[in-house]
């Protein structure tokens, strides 16, 4: 595999990196690089940024309003947004629900909603989940019942992340209890202000609402807004999980915490001398550049066979796998390194603005939050363990 970047890509990675110091807003970068909450307006500031450039959707083909770049530019383009402390896209719209669009969506589906998640007014989030039914998710039970014209459905969905910002949802029902549970699943696309849907906040440990329950009542759902066949939705639903797991993996952003963690030890003090020069300390830090590097040769990988068009092997759940772990052991070797001026909770610190001295470093307030937060990495997508037996299964034929 070579690594070596042409003439052509180098332009092209001056030119991301020249339209990144020109347009992320100031106060979006020292959100990101001091841990600091991001509110439903930085995004859209930023997602509308990307739109107007036209760089929403770097992976789409063109036909559908998508760049279309190569690997190597989709990777450069994640590499220098993690260099510069841009925030990522919100992946509900662009990287899951449009790529199912427009793979096994109707024409007039593609139509209604393709161009809206471009133009980023449409933002969506993900009805997978249910109390009971999260790592198995065949056995969820949200029901929709065909009505003539329309379903309607009725269940609960948990752990939606954004749903309270959301303006769609992209949801997996029950329409059959026939055969087997994977083969009476379909996909919806719902508004979020349809008459029957309820959003309750669920507040983390880290303080934060980023989650909610979102309970369905009697929703009418038009048909034309199923995708695909009715009871395949599960097909559609191993296509959009392969995207989300494989944009799990986190390295461009696990890369920049691993700076950021250097800076810190560098501002420490231990044994007379920063902790950036103690042994045990150090290797820590290089085991988890040298684990990062080897899942980023994976990464790319994953992105070459992809390109071609081939199946998506057990090489999404590694990359899910490990990058989670990694992001989990960098954030508890921030912890480490922070002691206790990490330990504090000021909620109110995490916001922008806020004008008291920092206690230690500007960045952690923000420490112990992320750190709590970051639990939930092994969890969501696909918990690891389904991972490991995915990987088992596929590579070792257990």
């Amino acid at each position: 595999m070579n690594l070596e970047f042409s003439g052509e890509h180098l332009a092209f990675q001056q030119m991301v990196r020249s339209f990144l110091e020109e347009k992320l807003p100031a106060d979006i970068q020292e959100k990101m690089k001091n841990g600091l909450r991001l509110d439903r307006d930085d995004h859209i500031r930023w997602q509308d940024i990307l739109a107007e450039k036209g760089w929403i959707a770097p992976a789409w083909p063109k036909e559908y309003g998508g760049c279309e770049w190569s690997v190597v530019e989709r990777y450069i383009f994640d590499e220098e947004c993690g260099r510069a402390g841009a925030p990522r896209v919100i992946a509900f719209g662009a990287k899951m629900v449009g790529p199912v669009i427009y793979t096994f969506g109707t024409d007039e589906q593609k139509a209604k909603y393709l161009p809206r998640i471009l133009n980023n007014q449409d933002w969506w989030c993900q009805g997978y989940s249910e109390p009971g039914s999260g790592s198995d998710l065949a056995s969820l039970q949200c029901k929709a019942e065909l009505k003539g014209d329309h379903y309607l459905v009725n269940g609960t969905k948990t752990w939606t992340t954004l749903a309270h910002w959301a303006d769609m949802i992209f949801c997996l029902v029950r329409t059959s209890n026939e055969g087997k549970r994977q083969e009476g699943i379909s996909f919806l696309l719902i508004p979020m202000d349809q008459p029957g849907i309820e959003v309750k906040p669920i507040i983390t440990i880290d303080g934060s609402h980023e989650v909610n329950m979102v309970y369905l009542t009697d929703v009418k759902v038009p048909i034309e807004d199923r995708v695909g066949e009715e009871n395949k939705g599960w097909t559609y639903a191993k296509y959009l999980l392969g995207h989300e797991r494989g944009g799990t993996a986190g390295i461009s952003g696990s890369k920049a915490k691993v700076e950021r963690l250097k800076k810190v030890a560098s501002g420490v003090s231990a044994g007379g001398r920063p902790l950036i020069e103690d042994h045990d300390f150090k290797r820590d830090i290089a085991k988890v550049e040298i684990e990062l590097q080897a899942l980023e040769y994976t990464d790319l990988r994953y992105l070459m066979t992809a390109a071609t068009g081939a199946p998506i092997g057990a090489e999404v759940s590694m990359l899910k796998l490990r990058g989670t772990e990694l992001q989990q052991r960098i954030s508890e070797l921030l912890m480490q390194a922070m002691g206790y001026y990490a330990s504090p909770y000021l909620p109110e610190a995490m916001e922008y603005g806020w004008n008291e001295d920092p206690v230690g470093f500007a960045e952690a307030p923000g420490m112990a939050p992320t750190y709590f937060n970051q639990r939930k990495t092994s969890i969501y997508g696909g918990s690891n363990e389904i991972q490991k037996n995915i990987i088992a299964k596929m590579v070792l034929g257990l």
